[in-house]
């Protein structure tokens, strides 16, 4: 009998361990450090020194040979370098060619938080253009599928002059933005007041949104946050949400398909960019705050 009532003691304590640890809220995930002086959570591939006049084709020698893009992890120029500021690493991105540092993890569900400003230097073709770089995201397969030959399939948050959070499609990958109708020649426009409408691959509009409004921080660092859930994704350009996107997918040549986690790549695009405080953390829901601006 006595080793019954014990039996019973215990049965009640698990239970009550088992009840109070279930009403603990799970423990939200930490900020993970992406960038250190080694990269060594990052990989990179380049691809050419594009000129003006660039179609989309491969670049050929004086003879007409094709020429071969420089390829994964050679840091021809010391494209790539870090290099330090108030005593934290900064990734330094010359631009002279086409190309990126890719993550070597694959990342799904997360907040991804960044830093970066433009430098000075431009190369062609852009030397008469805006500065120019870009975070993609969801980014799979090779690199060099794109019109640039210099990344992967992958959604595009922008990082252009006068144009931080714009949304563009990478390859053949395609997603719903809440944006006014493009009419005519005009751009769309991203706005959350707005109806999800398709952009990118085998969709009626082309890949390219404007973001809500310009956000930036002229001549100095801009923080970029980029919430990625289940297929849903925010653009937030200095703590304003300046597009809201859902539905990334891909186009196969047949059917549409899910496009939702990947490699984060950071773009060279012929112009001079400083990457800093990049950090990321997982997340199992869409957090509060958001929730609203996909109702």
């Amino acid at each position: 009998m006595k080793k019954y009532f014990i039996l019973i003691a215990l049965a009640v304590l698990f239970s009550l361990t088992s009840v109070t640890k279930n009403s603990n809220p799970p423990k939200e995930e930490s900020w993970i450090k992406l960038l250190d002086n080694n990269l060594s959570k990052w990989e990179m591939y380049l691809s050419y020194k594009h000129k003006n006049g660039y179609s989309g084709k491969i670049p050929t020698d004086i003879n007409g040979n094709e020429i071969q893009p420089v390829g994964y992890n050679k840091n021809v120029n010391n494209m790539f370098t870090v290099i330090q500021e108030n005593n934290e690493p900064v990734l330094k991105v010359s631009g002279e060619y086409y190309g990126c540092v890719f993550t070597k993890e694959n990342y799904k569900n997360y907040r991804l938080k960044l830093q970066v400003k433009f430098g000075t230097k431009k190369w062609e073709p852009r030397t008469d253009k805006l500065m120019d770089a870009g975070l993609l995201y969801h980014s799979q397969g090779k690199a060099g599928v794109d019109y640039w030959r210099a990344w992967m399939l992958s959604q595009e948050f922008q990082i252009m002059e006068g144009h931080f959070g714009d949304y563009w499609n990478i390859a053949n990958s395609a997603i719903d933005i809440k944006s006014y109708i493009p009419e005519g020649t005009m751009n769309a426009v991203a706005d959350e007041s707005q109806e999800f409408i398709p952009f990118g691959a085998n969709t009626e509009n082309s890949g390219f949104c404007l973001r809500k409004m310009n956000a930036e921080t002229p001549n100095g660092w801009t923080e970029m946050e980029l919430v990625c859930y289940e297929g849903k994704s925010l653009h937030i350009v200095n703590g304003k949400v300046v597009m809201v996107l859902q539905n990334s997918r891909y186009f196969d040549g047949e059917n549409f398909r899910p496009l939702i986690e990947g490699k984060i790549q950071l773009q060279s695009e012929a112009g001079e960019v400083y990457y800093k405080d990049i950090k990321i953390k997982q997340i199992n829901k869409m957090p509060t705050e958001f929730e609203n601006y996909f109702k």
